[in-house]
């Protein structure tokens, strides 16, 4: 239940006190009383509204003991109207509560905050992800992940707690696309660590899309397609790793692919086909291509070329002018990638990585060896560092 109702009863909260700090601590005090006394008294007949009546009984003490603010205050409601107020609200949740939720993901994209505040904080408020969660799936220590996100509180301080103004909200929902695809990624393919996917982080990516989608009162086309690119991407989790040692697509079992993820992902994309191109759309066909092909040698490699100098025209980065590179290496052969590889600088392993095995694709033996040298000596990755060590030691 707390997975599930933190960040709704949360927005409600914030909304009425329009302070994080105590909308998070009374609603923690909340869920630990119920942990507390339901085992022995039962679970209420409305427990969201039990949980939210504590909560609000809990605030109202705290805000009767800070003096300065009593006096600010207008008359505190009694404990009856908070009961009554509670089971109003969660006996009929419909716009007030949805406009409330969308305040508070839209408070978590503020432009105060960096990318990586704002996708903690996220998963902390909006996802009720515990500090010591998102601590570990930033790969920082639960105490480091706490000054951050009580860093990120405190940029917005002060931050109204309404709705943007008519032509802000779509630059704040595209922020937490961004937000919710870099954890995503940050899941599906970690860069540090022992892990091959983090599955937990990309799940509650991908349910943070879902809870935007829901709170969007318009329909958003690249949102839909963010949630397809993502569940395709998703549903290979369990082929991409084989007795601890990382698969590659080309080699994965497909069997192992998850169709029903797949399918939803298929079904959010078919409308989608003549929509005009657009960054997250393209990726997701791209994915889709990958997806629909029964054996790697199906896949369409040349729509996927296709498909990144759309992508290219639009958002011209080197990790999408590296894709392209393995695309066209599948079309038109080892040489013609390399030679798409020319003048692209990307830090990290990746490039080195991709270069090498087109070097061995293209019998350069000499400069693949180099080149996995370079890409393990700055792989993060201790399952990645050791498909490609056992790469580079075949041609020993």
């Amino acid at each position: 239940m707390l997975r599930d109702e933190w960040g709704r009863l949360l927005a409600l909260l914030v909304a009425r006190y329009r302070r994080l700090d105590l909308a998070e601590d009374g609603l923690a005090d909340a869920f630990e009383a119920a942990a507390r006394t339901w085992p022995d008294d039962g679970v209420p007949d409305n427990p969201a509204a039990w949980v939210l009546t504590a909560a609000r009984r809990r605030i109202s003490d705290r805000l009767r003991s800070e003096e300065a603010l009593v006096r600010r205050m207008p008359l505190l409601a009694v404990d009856a109207e908070l009961a009554a107020a509670s089971q109003r609200v969660m006996a009929n949740p419909g716009d007030e509560l949805l406009d409330e939720r969308l305040r508070l993901v839209l408070l978590c994209a503020h432009p105060r905050l960096t990318r990586e505040a704002a996708a903690a904080l996220t998963l902390r408020l909006v996802l009720g992800v515990s500090t010591a969660d998102v601590a570990r799936l930033f790969l920082l220590s639960t105490p480091t992940m706490a000054a951050r996100l009580t860093r990120a509180r405190r940029k917005l301080a002060g931050a109204s707690f309404t709705i943007p103004a008519p032509a802000e909200p779509p630059s704040r929902v595209a922020v937490v696309a961004e937000v919710s695809y870099l954890a995503f990624t940050a899941g599906y393919a970690p860069v540090s660590g022992s892990d091959v996917v983090r599955t937990d982080l990309a799940g509650e990516a991908i349910r943070l899309v879902r809870v935007l989608r829901s709170l969007i009162p318009v329909v958003d086309t690249e949102l839909d397609a963010l949630l397809a690119l993502m569940l395709i991407q998703h549903s290979r989790r369990t082929a991409r790793i084989r007795a601890g040692e990382l698969v590659l697509l080309p080699a994965q079992d497909r069997g192992l692919w998850r169709q029903d993820e797949i399918v939803e992902a298929l079904g959010l994309l078919e409308p989608l086909a003549e929509a005009p191109p657009a960054p997250y759309l393209l990726q997701a066909m791209i994915a889709a291509e990958h997806a629909i092909a029964p054996f790697a040698a199906d896949t369409a490699s040349g729509r996927i070329v296709q498909r990144y100098d759309e992508l290219l025209s639009l958002s011209d980065s080197p990790v999408v002018r590296l894709n392209r590179a393995v695309a066209v290496a599948e079309t038109a052969g080892a040489d013609a990638g390399l030679a798409a590889l020319a003048g692209i600088a990307l830090p990290g392993h990746r490039l080195p990585a991709v270069r090498a095995e087109l070097f061995a694709r293209a019998g350069r033996i000499d400069e693949a060896v180099r080149s996995f040298d370079t890409a393990i000596a700055l792989c993060g990755n201790e399952v990645e560092r050791a498909h490609l060590a056992a790469r580079r030691a075949g041609f020993a």
